[in-house]
């Protein structure tokens, strides 16, 4: 087994477009969109890349058929923010083989040895802040937007090599046509409103520009001591804004106001997945039709993240985002929904929404290796292909 550094751009078209082989008899697969992978593993035009560094590998067999892929990622930000010499993973793809998966894994762990990294932690696609962890409950439904999927044997291999669970995501699945909420719900909202004076609106996309900068304030200060949180800068904050714009609905994205200063904000999306995975990955030439027709048949939301500043918690903030994100996706036609992703250890977010009926449908895991004793070897920009054992 030969694993080599991306280089060219055959090679990186050719690791933009494994997944298609690996998937290509799963039905639950959602493929993404081939120019998006493009901007988003480019570094002049993905500013993640201002603060981090990434390196793709492909891994082949003797005869030159392709087995598998990986990234490795250091992520200075994060490296900075928690003090921990944590190196990532991510982008990972392979056949059901082990020897090419453990190739995969020891040259992705030599780079992240070379610079410095003492732990090796994933899957991230490619930060805390896109799409991360691996698929290990939840294998009989399509992922919702900007949630990742997996076949069923990926956690073998990432097992196999030696890594172990640090962490799991729950997604959680709640359908209004089966559960009721109860009538203390809005009513304690409303008392809430009353003592303490908070009001609930939509965004203004007449205001976009503004509006992301007092969002971007709520983000950072919302999630700074989360588990492995990294906030995004404001130049990666407008990028996704920008790429989410399209398809953000004004009712289901929420802003919270104390006395006219922003408190909070929360954010659900339509589940595109479900007219991306009747596209193939492309727009063209029919794919714009294929969006405009399927999207009126879009049936679920999810969350993707709810988040109010210190000063303003325990005022009913969230619960008015959580009833009002509800009523609103009833009031459109849309009574399914997943709140994802939430961490494992945040009792208080887990126990609130199993109360409300919801269940968990889905878990996602991240794993650790230490680096301290692996054996590998790595070769900058070797286009030829690197042993590694």
């Amino acid at each position: 087994m030969r694993v080599r550094e991306v280089v060219t751009p055959g090679d990186r078209e050719r690791f933009i477009r494994f997944p298609w082989e690996i998937y290509r008899q799963d039905a639950n697969w959602v493929p993404p969109l081939i120019s998006e992978r493009r901007e988003f593993l480019d570094p002049r035009r993905n500013p993640f890349f201002e603060h981090a560094e990434a390196k793709l590998f492909l891994a082949c067999d003797d005869a030159g058929a392709l087995r598998g892929r990986i990234a490795a990622i250091v992520n200075r930000s994060h490296v900075e923010l928690h003090r921990e010499q944590a190196g990532f993973f991510g982008l990972f793809e392979c056949r059901d083989d082990p020897e090419a998966a453990a190739a995969l894994f020891d040259a992705a762990a030599a780079f992240l040895k070379s610079r410095g990294m003492t732990v090796m932690r994933g899957p991230e696609n490619i930060s805390i802040n896109d799409d991360l962890g691996l698929l290990v409950e939840g294998f009989d439904s399509p992922p919702a937007i900007m949630m990742p999927y997996n076949p069923r044997y990926y956690p073998a291999l990432v097992e196999a090599r030696g890594f172990r669970k640090v962490m799991d995501l729950f997604a959680w699945y709640g359908d209004a046509r089966e559960l009721e909420i109860p009538e203390k719900i809005p009513r304690g909202i409303q008392l809430c409103q009353r003592r303490y004076g908070f009001q609930v609106r939509s965004i203004d996309l007449r205001r976009f520009d503004e509006e992301i900068r007092n969002i971007h304030k709520v983000y950072t200060q919302a999630w700074e001591q989360n588990w492995g949180a990294v906030a995004m800068t404001a130049k990666e904050f407008d990028h996704l804004a920008a790429q989410l714009k399209p398809v953000v609905d004004p009712d289901l994205c929420l802003i919270a106001e104390v006395g006219g200063e922003v408190a909070g904000f929360s954010l659900a999306l339509p589940d595109f997945n479900q007219v991306l995975i009747r596209l193939n990955g492309r727009l063209l030439p029919f794919g714009i039709l294929k969006l405009l027709w399927y999207r009126r048949k879009i049936d679920m939301i999810r969350i993707l993240t709810t988040g109010v500043i210190r000063k303003f918690r325990h005022m009913g903030i969230d619960s008015c985002f959580y009833y009002e994100t509800w009523k609103r996706g009833n009031a459109k036609g849309i009574y399914r929904g997943e709140m994802s992703w939430i961490l494992e250890n945040n009792a208080a977010m887990n126990n609130a929404l199993r109360n409300l009926g919801f269940r968990i449908y889905k878990r996602y895991r991240l794993y650790d290796l230490g680096l301290s004793g692996a054996r590998v070897s790595f070769q900058h920009g070797d286009t030829e292909g690197t042993e590694t054992h």
